[in-house]
């Protein structure tokens, strides 16, 4: 049977709520990663190195999610910041930009909002 999912992402965590008829999942992915701060750029190698870091490690979590929701028939994307366009970026680089069915800012949401609005917009 063909899932819909809502995906809620920041750069902390992932909370994916996958509806399949009338059964639902709810999957969440912790990247691992602490807030990153962004200082200037002055060549200073130190910075340099924790912000590939910071970026490998990005793109270590955007694999598992990604992986998570790669057989959806539609992604609807939720977030509150960057991640949710660099995902989207990402889905669409995988061959997936089909099953973007929209991406929309969202604060904070509970596991159970999530749900919510999976149900709503899928099952209409």
């Amino acid at each position: 049977m063909q899932r819909d999912v809502a995906l809620w992402i920041d750069h902390r965590q992932a909370v994916i709520a996958a509806v399949a008829g009338d059964t639902e999942d709810l999957t969440r992915i912790v990247s691992g990663l602490e807030k990153h701060v962004r200082f200037s750029s002055r060549g200073d190698g130190a910075e340099d190195s924790r912000d590939k870091r910071f970026e490998g490690h990005l793109n270590l979590y955007y694999d598992k999610v990604i992986a998570a929701v790669h057989d959806a028939r539609s992604i609807l994307i939720l977030g509150p910041g960057e991640a949710k366009h660099e995902v989207e970026k990402r889905l669409r680089a995988a061959g997936l930009g089909k099953s973007i069915a929209a991406v929309e800012m969202a604060d904070k949401m509970t596991d159970h909002q999530i749900s919510a609005v999976a149900r709503q917009r899928f099952q209409e």
